[in-house]
């Protein structure tokens, strides 16, 4: 099902396909697009219609050029998947039937150099996924020391966040980093390595690109908005990477299947509140097995969530 001349290979693509079951006239949205894997599988599993959703102008492209295959059953938006709602309904489409979420960085945009993305490419501090905004040579050049050590502390759970803000401030009064590999250079001089393949700079890579695009706050809003459209019986599927995204997921689900409102983690759970929006497909993950594994490493960190929206009312911000 999947396109195997993609730059671009979606994780646990078989599993999402098996959480979405899609159905001959469903409506469905892929809000994160890439390189097209989800939307290809949905819109060959059944004769229904796909929106398409990237911040990436360049996956937004790549999607157009995948439209003509399918005699107009795909349309692609450009703008965050947190935006879904007011997307779908520019299009008149108020209900849908099931949305797939692939959070994070895509590996069409590590491989390209010129974004910024990775520190094995030198290439520009970019980092951007929508080419607007603060640029992470920006964020690294700008903020405080102590902002810089809460960025990558929170963001990318480093407990040498401090020492790498310090060495930061320090180098960049003589020259202000502009490359991936000026950063990762500047990282590893006070992160040692640790033995077990992983780049001393990946945690701080993370933190910044997390940072520059707002990708947890993103996922806040586009997990409210999905529970808003999906109509009853739709069905959600979410694939994180890391347990900053996977945990706020959890939360979500649990939440919403349990119908009880945690407002902060200090204040036990009541027993009283709005009634379950979701009914969780399996409890847990579900993970990649051994013939993906094998093919595709990016699946190793991979974590699906599946859930399907029961008829109760959306919670209200107070409520959640």
């Amino acid at each position: 099902m999947n396109n195997v001349d993609a730059p671009h290979v979606s994780v646990l693509l078989r599993e999402v396909l098996e959480i979405l079951s899609p159905k001959d006239g469903g409506v469905y949205i892929d809000g994160t697009f890439g390189a097209g894997g989800y939307s290809r599988a949905i819109l060959e599993a059944a004769n229904c219609n796909v929106y398409g959703i990237d911040r990436d102008p360049v996956a937004v492209s790549f999607g157009a050029e995948m439209t003509r295959e399918f005699s107009g059953r795909l349309t692609m938006l450009q703008g965050c998947y947190a935006e879904m709602e007011d997307l779908l309904t520019a299009k008149e489409i108020t209900a849908v039937d099931g949305i797939a979420l692939d959070i994070g960085v895509s590996s069409m945009q590590i491989d390209e150099a010129e974004r910024g993305f990775s520190f094995m490419r030198n290439g520009p501090l970019d980092m951007r996924m929508s080419s607007q905004g603060r640029t992470a040579a920006d964020v690294v050049n700008e903020e405080s020391e102590a902002e810089l050590a809460r960025i990558i502390f929170v963001y990318g759970e480093e407990r040498r966040s401090r020492a790498i803000a310090r060495v930061l401030v320090e180098r960049r009064e003589t020259m202000p980093f502009t490359s991936t590999v000026e950063l990762a250079e500047a990282v590893a001089s006070v992160v040692r390595p640790t033995g077990k393949g992983i780049h001393p700079a990946t945690r701080t890579f993370q933190a910044l690109r997390i940072f520059v695009n707002d990708e947890l706050g993103q996922l806040v809003k586009g997990l409210a908005a999905s529970e808003r459209l999906l109509a009853p019986c739709g069905r959600l599927a979410v694939v994180s990477f890391h347990s900053l995204e996977d945990r706020r997921v959890k939360n979500f689900l649990s939440a919403r299947s349990e119908g009880r409102a945690r407002p902060s983690r200090h204040i036990p759970v009541s027993d009283e509140g709005p009634a379950p929006t979701f009914k969780l497909i399996k409890r847990g993950t579900i993970k990649a097995q051994a013939d993906e594994l094998a093919v595709n490493p990016r699946s190793r960190s991979a974590r699906l969530r599946g859930a399907e929206r029961t008829v109760a009312p959306a919670w209200t911000e107070a409520a959640a």
